[in-house]
């Protein structure tokens, strides 16, 4: 699309105006060429600018195992998401079944990476209104979650956590307690958040009709996750399509109904409060189980063997090497496997050719697709509602281009 600014005589004119790239509320690579009436916007034009670039066809130069830090960079604000996600669609190819506690143990850290994700969002979406203390306040809780996946993976931001099969290793007994003490202490500081921000009046007033979309426009982009909620429509995959035993949790949808900036901050609020709960379902459904040890599939020529294999075993030594190198046999064909992801519905569609690496590799990110709307839920809005937009949809960056 391009932007018709050429004025006749006696016609009207406007201002064109560039919000990004370098605008701190456009994440670095969003160009949108705006243009303006005043303070209305009449019209505008998207450029997406690069920043990782190539992901898909990178992949499809990397054994199976290396595909899992790329998975890092697309939302990384919940990567644990993305990886995990990468290792279930291979499972799925490789037909494995995996023991129910590491679907539990991969659930509980899959809703922590949720909830931080949302803290995200939704603090933002408080500090471009003015309403800063919010974000200070729930900030510490995100650091709790980033704690619980150090004690995990000993990374933060950019997890590559896991492995295809399952887990690399137990979760040590000091990541179980601080999951414990977040379950416990959560919400107390959610609520303090809530009353701090859900029903204040300038919020309310900034937020309420701001950037709307209708339930059948969000569909006719392929909407999904919280933006597609908050238009009213009740999809999300681990309730359509479980994966991970999603199936033996109870846990609502919540939706929206005008798929405005509040009613994503509304459905994104509530998912957090679904989330925990889901959390403390896996940690008794863990505690029941009588298998209190297993932390990976039996797949010996895909799962990598323990280090103090590797360093004193020739075998182990051999089969570690093989499988990081994807000399393993992988089958052929293609599957398609999707989570929810903080963001929607994250798929990787994957068609092997039995060779050491993915023949053909493409990665549903939802935030590409949510960019492609954003020109029509600003237009005729204000300025200030165009930030304010952006951060409720939370196009985050990583999942642009592919």
């Amino acid at each position: 699309m391009e932007l018709n600014t050429e004025v006749k005589p006696g016609q009207k004119q406007y201002t064109t105006l560039n919000l990004g790239p370098t605008h701190p509320a456009t994440h670095g690579i969003f160009q949108n060429v705006l243009k303006m009436d005043g303070e209305i916007i009449v019209d505008s034009e998207p450029t997406i600018g690069y920043i990782h670039r190539a992901f898909e066809k990178l992949a499809e130069h990397k054994p199976f195992y290396q595909v899992t830090p790329i998975t890092d960079r697309l939302n990384y604000c919940s990567s644990p998401i993305n990886n995990m996600g990468w290792h279930m669609t291979v499972e799925k190819l490789l037909k494995a079944e995996l023991p129910k506690r590491v679907e539990y143990m991969r659930i509980i850290i899959m809703e922590l990476s949720r909830i931080a994700d949302h803290i995200v969002c939704n603090t933002v979406i408080g500090v471009d209104t003015g309403a800063m203390t919010g974000f200070l306040y729930l900030f510490q809780s995100r650091e709790k979650i980033y704690e619980i996946f150090e004690e995990i993976c000993g990374a933060r931001l950019t997890t590559n956590i896991g492995r295809i099969g399952g887990f690399e290793r137990d979760f040590p007994e000091a990541a179980w307690r601080k999951i414990k003490d977040f379950v416990k202490n959560f919400p107390a500081e959610l609520k303090e958040f809530e009353n701090l921000l859900t029903r204040n009046r300038i919020f309310m007033d900034r937020t309420i009709g701001c950037g709307p979309i209708t339930a059948e426009k969000a569909l006719q982009y392929s909407f999904s996750g919280p933006n597609l909620r908050a238009a009213g429509v009740d999809y999300d995959v681990r309730a359509m399509n479980p994966y991970s035993s999603y199936e033996e949790f109870e846990f609502q949808v919540p939706v929206g109904t005008h798929g405005d900036t509040y009613d994503r901050y509304m459905v994104r609020d509530e998912e957090m409060w679904q989330s925990l709960s889901i959390i403390r379902q896996a940690i008794e459904k863990i505690e029941k189980l009588e298998d209190k040890t297993s932390f990976h599939a039996n797949i010996p020529s895909f799962y990598l063997p323990p280090k103090e294999d590797v360093y004193n075993n020739m075998e182990a030594l051999i089969y570690h090497f093989k499988i990081v190198m994807g000399e393993t046999d992988v089958p052929v064909g293609e599957v398609y496997h999707s989570v929810e992801a903080g963001n929607g519905e994250l798929g990787f569609y994957l068609v092997s050719d039995g060779g050491r690496q993915p023949f053909r590799l493409h990665f549903r990110r939802p935030c590409f697709i949510y960019y492609q709307a954003y020109p029509e839920m600003i237009k005729g809005g204000f300025l200030s509602d165009a930030i304010l937009t952006m951060s409720s949809m939370n196009v985050i960056a990583g999942e642009l281009d592919a």
